[in-house]
């Protein structure tokens, strides 16, 4: 093969893979600049939830983890339907 071939051809196979490549990068770098933008607003809400928490915090003591508190059960669960039971043998 001649130069001129293996030119033709390296760039066939590469061309479009560097030529694709810019817009990707550039998306990475707004991706990543969103995803500060949304890391910064969560912080602030999870701030302001813990702050409202701290204000109406009940006798309930919180988990060591920093977990939300439990709250205790005040009306038992309510069964949605009856159970039959049918019977164990089978008729063949």
């Amino acid at each position: 093969m001649s130069t001129t071939s293996d030119l033709i051809t390296a760039a066939v196979l590469f061309g479009p893979g560097a030529l694709l490549s810019i817009p990707v990068i550039a998306s990475q770098r707004g991706a990543r600049a969103d995803s500060e933008r949304v890391q910064a607003v969560l912080a602030l809400s999870a701030y302001e939830r813990a702050a409202a928490l701290a204000e109406t915090e009940q006798d309930a003591p919180a988990p060591p983890d920093g977990g939300e508190p439990i709250t205790p059960v005040t009306e038992p669960a309510q069964r949605l339907a009856t159970v039959i039971d049918f019977p164990a043998r089978h008729a063949a």
